[in-house]
């Protein structure tokens, strides 16, 4: 036998028993992932992504629990109102001896909205009432199909935007203004979390249909173009999005702002955190905890009163519990102020996201560009999972005056919003805004640069400086 034979034997058998070794470590590890999955994937994870801080979470966490109760009060607030208005017109029509169902109306439960044609201003709703003929009516009583009623909402749900000339039907100057975008959008890929959005939509569409309670509003269906996710030849990612632009007021400092309006300080519905903070760097005791101390002892002397039901007080404990917690949390740390401070905001869901590259993290450079401005900014608070594009009130008003927590600066979809993933800093800091308009500058570099005659806008600082003493 030839030594050319010799080798080629001895190469199969070193190749069938590394095959064979191969197959037997990924039994070993198939083994663990199915009799201890938890386990196993959990230390898969922590290898393969970065968890946030447990400040963050806990940042977060709170923040979420502010918006749902603030969502619940509104939403408590509006079925009161609903009620009292039910009552009103129940008296208006005893009086006036209406008894057309057309003049009346249909009447809802006590929580819902008294007339179907007042669900949503700005969507067509159609009434009409079929009949035919039919037996007698005690057996028509008994017949489950004798009487019916059908609500269906109809919507489109839209397609991405993702061509030039698509994109550049809300903002004629895109490709002037970056020059290295059209050869981007060429290889670009829609994101898909713009689907998930417009399913979350749909959902919460189908859920407030339901029981007929009040349903988003046209504008708020369609508030977003696209989004896209953009790579560069030297891997740099960019999350696209080209929506309207709401507007955003939370966040305090007492760092930088120790006074705030009376007004600000004693609501109930001013969220004093952004998703974006950082640990306290003076003695002085953030503006919101007076409000949130008061609120406090009305809350314990309301839960300690004789007539308070006991439903009352289990959610009083729960409102006094969480403002505790975000009393030590604004001891111990500052967050942006949106009067001040230039930040957008993304849905927490897109936040918390460890799987998607793309996905913006809080603390991430970015940049908005409204039609031929360019504007430095980081992605500095997290907003609701159903709806996209907002901007912070700092922002807003820079865009247009007239700007104020109640209007958006931009109703149309013509705000386009760039952010680059992985770019937070390592620590959390107060803002400095040269460095973020010199870090955006080298970003913006990365994916073709300006065009000529444009440049960032250039942000000064607003906050009142502390008198000099001699």
């Amino acid at each position: 036998m030839g030594k050319n034979t010799l080798k080629k034997q001895k190469t199969s058998k070193l190749l069938f028993f590394a095959i064979g070794l191969l197959g037997l470590v990924l039994a070993i590890f198939g083994f663990l992932f199915t009799n201890y999955p938890a386990k196993a994937l959990k230390k898969a994870q922590a290898i393969l992504r970065p968890t946030p801080s447990e400040k963050d979470k806990a940042t977060l966490a709170l923040q979420i629990e502010q918006k749902l109760r603030e969502e619940f009060d509104q939403k408590l607030k509006q079925e009161l109102a609903d009620l009292k208005a039910t009552e009103k017109e129940d008296e208006r029509q005893q009086e006036n001896h209406l008894t057309s169902e057309e003049e009346r109306g249909v009447t809802l439960s006590p929580n819902s909205i008294k007339d179907v044609r007042l669900l949503r201003s700005g969507i067509p709703f159609h009434t009409k009432v079929e009949w035919h003929e039919g037996r007698n009516a005690s057996i028509e009583r008994v017949e489950e199909n004798s009487f019916t009623a059908e609500y269906i909402v109809k919507l489109h749900l839209p397609q991405a935007a993702k061509k030039l000339e698509e994109l550049e039907a809300s903002n004629p100057k895109l490709a002037s203004i970056l020059p290295g975008l059209p050869p981007l959008l060429e290889q670009a890929n829609v994101s898909p979390y713009y689907q998930t959005l417009y399913e979350t939509k749909l959902k919460r569409i189908q859920q407030n249909s339901h029981d007929l309670s009040e349903i988003l509003t046209k504008h708020n269906v369609y508030d977003c173009e696209t989004i896209l996710h953009l790579t560069t030849t030297n891997g740099r990612k960019v999350f696209y999005m080209q929506a309207d632009m709401d507007v955003v007021s939370d966040g305090s400092d007492g760092d930088r702002l120790a006074a705030m309006p009376d007004e600000i300080v004693n609501s109930s519905n001013y969220q004093p955190f952004t998703s974006y903070g950082w640990k306290k760097q003076t003695a002085s005791p953030n503006p919101m905890i007076a409000g949130w101390e008061r609120r406090m002892i009305a809350g314990t002397e309301e839960m300690n009163a004789p007539g308070t039901s006991s439903d009352r007080k289990k959610w009083l404990q729960e409102r006094i519990s969480m403002l505790k917690r975000g009393i030590e949390d604004l001891k111990a740390r500052s967050y942006l102020i949106a009067e001040y401070d230039p930040f957008i905001v993304i849905p927490v869901n897109l936040l918390t996201n460890t799987k998607d590259p793309f996905a913006p993290k809080v603390g991430d450079y970015a940049v908005v560009i409204f039609e031929e401005r360019i504007f430095p900014c980081i992605v500095g608070d997290g907003g609701p999972s159903f709806k996209v594009g907002e901007a912070s009130l700092r922002l807003a008003k820079e865009i247009n005056a007239k700007a104020n927590p109640y209007s958006r600066p931009i109703s149309e979809l013509k705000a386009t919003y760039l952010v680059f993933p992985g770019t937070r800093e390592k620590q959390a800091g107060p803002p400095n805004y040269l460095a973020w308009k010199e870090k955006c500058q080298e970003l913006l570099q990365e994916i073709g640069g300006l065009g000529t005659n444009y440049s960032l806008h250039t942000w000064v600082d607003l906050f009142p400086k502390a008198e000099k003493t001699e």
